[in-house]
Formats: structure tokens, sequence, C-alpha cells
């Protein structure tokens, strides 16, 4: 690394921080790790090894790591936070920054979520520059206790970050990982959650990505929740952007189509990794509390403010709420359909 290169933080060592902050490591970026007891011995004892979507590996050793469990000497000198810790603990997270980083500070959220940013923003002092990011592609982490912890990218797509910050996203674009800025960030994460109301479906299934958007009945599944989104966005006036290039409105009419079909239009989504799964699997296999609350939970608060009945988004959480914490088990799409609310 250089000496004029900015001190990057990876605030939330999980899927998506590791594979992000192994990209920057990887590149020479003078990145360091906020990190757990637990994954800082095994980043220590065997390094980070990232998968790119082709299958090219590389390998981060222990000594190219900069590795931190204090807060304070993972922050001390920060000049740009990548927060990629759960939703639920975005305002604790806020709060250790405030603590302990420089107000000259860029902090960017990539979370899932549409209002991590806002509570960043509220929660730290003024004099930090807040900048929202949607992630769109997916990660996969190894077993806990596999030596050296890998993460494996399943799908495609670059970074997007809010347009503020300026020569942001050259800076953290390097092999493996591309950012670009976008003027609208609030309605391309409006977007994503859409998107990621397949998060708790695929969860549910226990099944790999790939396996689950080929089946015809859990897409329908997908389609009818998207809808009950769409429809409560548009009483909001709310617009969310397109997705993988596609009006949201259309997406549901693509999901129903029968296989054959389905596979020729939507090829993109379909191309995905064999170890794809999404982010709420991994929380259920692993016995973490899920991000369902900021996903179908925001489709669920914002229609009632509207008096819109969404009976679909309301059992799903539901049935997320009865798997925490239980021995994963696969769901099937009749039991989603047809449970009680």
């Amino acid at each position: 690394m250089t000496e004029n290169e900015s001190r990057i933080v990876i605030a939330g060592a999980g899927s998506i921080g590791c594979y992000v902050g192994g990209c920057l490591a990887a590149a020479d970026k003078n990145v360091v790790f906020l990190v757990r007891p637990r994954v800082d011995e095994a980043l220590r004892e065997g390094g980070l090894r990232i998968v790119d979507l082709d299958g090219t590996e590389r390998l981060v050793s222990p000594e190219k790591l900069q590795l931190a469990v204090d807060p304070a000497a993972a922050f001390g000198s920060a000049e740009i936070i990548l927060v990629t810790v759960k939703s639920g603990a975005t305002e604790e997270m806020a709060k250790v920054i405030a603590a302990h980083a420089p107000s000259s500070a860029i902090v960017v959220s990539l979370q899932n979520g549409v209002d991590n940013a806002k509570v960043l923003r509220r929660t730290l002092s003024k004099g930090f520059t807040v900048a929202a990011g949607m992630v769109p592609f997916n990660v996969v982490q190894s077993e806990p206790g596999e030596v050296p912890l890998t993460v494996r990218r399943t799908t495609e797509g670059t970074i997007l970050i809010d347009d503020k910050p300026g020569d942001l996203a050259d800076e953290l674009s390097v092999p493996g990982l591309q950012v670009a800025n976008d003027e609208d960030m609030q309605s391309v994460l409006w977007g994503k959650l859409l998107m990621n109301l397949n998060n708790a479906l695929n969860a549910l299934s226990n099944l790999p990505l790939a396996t689950e958007l080929s089946d015809r009945n859990w897409r329908r599944l997908l389609a009818d929740q998207m809808n009950e989104g769409i429809k409560v966005l548009k009483a909001h006036g709310i617009a969310p952007a397109k997705i993988q290039g596609l009006p949201p409105a259309l997406l549901p009419w693509i999901l129903r189509l029968p296989d054959f079909l389905f596979g020729i239009l939507a090829r993109k989504m379909l191309s995905v990794g064999p170890h794809a799964r999404s982010s709420m699997w991994e929380d259920l296999s692993r016995g973490r509390p899920t991000e369902i609350d900021y996903l179908q939970g925001v489709i669920l608060r914002l229609a009632q403010e509207k008096n819109i009945d969404v009976p679909l988004t309301r059992r799903i959480i539901a049935r997320i709420k009865e798997a925490e914490g239980k021995p994963l088990r696969s769901h099937t799409v009749d039991e989603i359909r047809n449970a009680p609310v």
C-alpha cells in the first residue's frame, strides 16, 4: 500500500464485510477489519480466501490482514468506514463510530434495507459524511471453524453508492469489486428491497437460490409477495428503481411465466452459483436473528399506515419469526400460503 492510501475500516466482518474488505486488502488497500474474537481467531490462523464469481481464488495471508477487536484501535484514524453489520445493529455501530472515529470520516452503508443511512445520519454528528450504498450480489461464507475463512461471491453486480462523496467509487473499485455512483440511491434501495423479499422465501425453502427460482411455485409465491409490496409503495408515492433493468411492475409477470419461458427471459436472474443462498438462510442456519423486520417488516408498516391488507407478507413474517432460533427445516409453498396469520 502507498502512504497516501485512505485508511478504510470494515465495520462488520460478516460475509459481505469480509468479501469487500478482502478484495480491498488483496489490492493492497489500507483496510482494517473490526472483528469479533471468533472471526479474529479464524483470520489470524488461516487468513481470508476470496472466491470470485468466475471461480478465481485469492488468499490474503494473516500477515496482510489488519485486524482489530477494539473499536478505538479500528476507528482511531479512519477515513472511510464501510458499515456492513445487520440492519438491527446499525444504531449501535453508529454510536461506536461516533465515540471513536474522527468526524471527517466518510461513512458508507453497504447493508440491506432502506433506512440505514438515515439511522447513521441521525446518530452521528454533523461532521460525518454519510452515504447510502447497495450491494447487489450474494456472498456465502464458509462454515464456522473452516480454515481459511472463505467468502464466495455467487452472483454478479456493481455496488452503487451516493454520488455525493465524489471520487469514492473510484477509490473503492478494485479487482472483484466494482463500485459506481448513483444519484438516486433511495430509489435503488427500494428496488433492492423488492428483490430482497425473496431472502425469506429462500430461507424457508432451504433450497439453493437457483433451485428455488427454477421452481414456478416458489416464483409465483415471490410474485404475489412482490405485488403486495409494489401496491404498498405505490400508495405511498414511492417509485423503486428498475430491477436488473426491468420495471418493478413487470417482474411479477415474468416470475409467473412457465419454466422454459422464464429461463429465456430471466437468464440473468438464474445465473447464480450453485452455492448461492440468501443471507437470511445463513442467519437461520446459524441460529442468528434475521433482518425480516427491515425487509418484509417495512412493507407491513407502510401497509398499516394506509390500511392496506398484505396477508402474504404477514404470513411470511410469522413463519420467519417462528423459525428463528430453531433447527433449520424445509417449508413448502402450500405451508406458507395456507398458514394462519
